[in-house]
């Protein structure tokens, strides 16, 4: 199977609206730390490596310039909430209201934070599925996990890299930086690893509902030719 579309499906609508919802549901549980056992992490982590799972199945099923798709929609649909957030934050709250505090803390998002996660999350997405789409060329189509993997990889790391030292600079010693980088891209790979079974049979069954296996040949990785289906 070796076919492009020039539309959108209502399955790959669906995916989009699940990769939405999980950038903006990652935003909100950031405000949590949350602990198992001797590692603490950050309530989003819960789910934001879902948006990588469903930006590898994008690119694996419908190619990179779905993914180049997704992505942008993601990114205006979570700067929309995020910028509606801060707006809601700023106007001052009723009289009789007394939860302020507990407001700001959930959508009073630093400018500076704000700024680092957009940039980090628009890297990290774009070399993920770019890595995704050359290496399933290159494979022949093979080794799904392998390249699920190695995709994640790249694309997590690019985007610790950047929003770490971007949000967290002058904020936490700079001795501190390489260890919470490392165990960012550890975890979240680790996520990827053991949801594999699941996202190999929801790639699986995908294609065979699409009837449509995409293989990214002589297409440009413009990140701006966004309607370029």
């Amino acid at each position: 199977m070796r076919k492009r579309q020039n539309n959108v499906s209502v399955l790959f609508m669906l995916f989009s609206i699940l990769f939405c919802v999980c950038l903006i549901t990652a935003n909100v549980l950031e405000t949590k730390q949350i602990s198992f056992g001797l590692v603490n992490i950050t309530g989003g982590l819960l789910v934001f490596p879902v948006s990588y799972i469903i930006n590898d199945c994008v690119c694996e099923v419908w190619g990179y310039r779905k993914a180049r798709l997704l992505i942008w929609t993601g990114f205006a649909m979570n700067f929309i909430f995020v910028m509606f957030g801060a707006l809601a934050d700023f106007i001052p709250g009723a009289p009789y209201w007394d939860n302020e505090d507990g407001f700001h803390a959930v959508f009073g998002l630093a400018p500076r934070i704000a700024a680092a996660s957009f940039v980090a999350f628009l890297a990290g997405s774009f070399i993920n599925a770019y890595v995704m789409s050359r290496m399933k060329l290159s494979s022949g189509g093979r080794h799904f996990s392998v390249r699920a993997v190695v995709s994640t990889i790249f694309g997590e790391t690019a985007d610790s890299l950047i929003f770490f030292p971007l949000a967290l600079w002058g904020v936490i010693p700079v001795s501190e930086m390489p260890s919470l980088i490392v165990s960012q891209v550890v975890l979240k790979t680790l996520y990827e690893i053991m949801v594999l079974p699941v996202t190999i049979r929801v790639v699986r069954k995908t294609k065979e509902f699409e009837d449509t296996d995409v293989y990214d040949e002589g297409i440009s990785y413009n990140i701006w030719k966004i309607f370029n289906l």
